[in-house]
């Protein structure tokens, strides 16, 4: 990632141009090409350099509700239960992390009542149990690289 990746990440962690070419847009804020800032993004999305870039929906102020869920995960299962997790259209964000609960995700449904269904159906698919941790309070955390 070069400097100019990071200044692009940074602009768009501000917004993205709702207009016809939004693209062109942000690249004329950056004195970039629409043509780079399309095929910087594309090459960051390949490398996993970003995992994603698209809308951040509010669940609850559309009607749904999300959750953190976390799993204790054997070690010589985390593939396939990732692979049965990550089959879910409501799960996003899973990550591994190095602890007992080693496996970490974000559950997003379009009504309250799906959280509870989809742990259950996690927890019949692989067999173990998921730990449901509602959010209690929400901040506000912006990420912004130095250029």
């Amino acid at each position: 990632m070069d400097a100019r990746d990071r200044e692009l990440i940074n602009a768009l962690h501000g917004g993205f141009p709702v207009e016809e070419r939004p693209y062109a847009a942000v690249a004329g804020s950056l004195g970039m090409t629409e043509d780079e800032v399309i095929a910087r993004l594309a090459r960051l999305l390949d490398a996993r350099m970003l995992t994603r870039f698209g809308p951040l929906y509010d669940a609850v102020r559309l009607g749904g509700a999300f959750t953190l869920a976390a799993m204790a995960v054997p070690h010589e299962r985390f593939d396939e239960v990732t692979e049965i997790v990550n089959s879910f259209p409501e799960v996003a964000h899973n990550y591994a992390r190095n602890h007992d609960l080693n496996m970490w995700f974000v559950v997003a449904t379009e009504r309250p009542e799906g959280i509870g269904e989809v742990l259950s159906q996690i927890k019949d698919r692989t067999g173990l149990d998921v730990l449901n941790l509602p959010k209690e309070e929400e901040y506000f955390l912006e990420l912004r690289l130095p250029a």
